[in-house]
């Protein structure tokens, strides 16, 4: 009997470690993405769509922040972080380089904290 009870305790808690490991595969985000106009708009969510995970991505003009649908499965946020700052916009954590900023139209550049 003791081993019974053993054994469905390991079971219990071989599941339960299971269960907390698997990722959320329709995770919602929000990143703040430094932009202006329309052709940043549309330069934003291509560099998010490019990275492998990502179902869906808006970025708002007014309130500058990008709205991530992603599988957690097979990106993470930083990832699409690193992908809009290598399109030349910076977020919140991640700057774009001077050379990938430098690449943007005026219109589109942006004051740089």
């Amino acid at each position: 009997m003791k081993k019974m009870l053993l054994i469905m305790l390991v079971a219990l808690v071989g599941i339960s470690a299971y269960a907390q490991e698997k990722k959320n595969k329709n995770a919602k985000h929000e990143i703040e993405v430094y932009g202006n106009c329309d052709m940043c708009k549309k330069r934003i969510e291509k560099a998010a769509y490019g990275v492998s995970g990502v179902k869906s991505a808006i970025w708002h003009q007014e309130h500058k922040d990008l709205h991530l649908i992603l599988d957690e499965n097979k990106c993470t946020v930083d990832d699409v972080k690193q992908a809009v700052a290598k399109a030349g916009h910076d977020t919140k954590d991640v700057k774009a380089k001077d050379e990938d900023y430098a690449k943007l139209h005026s219109c589109c550049q942006y004051t740089r904290e």
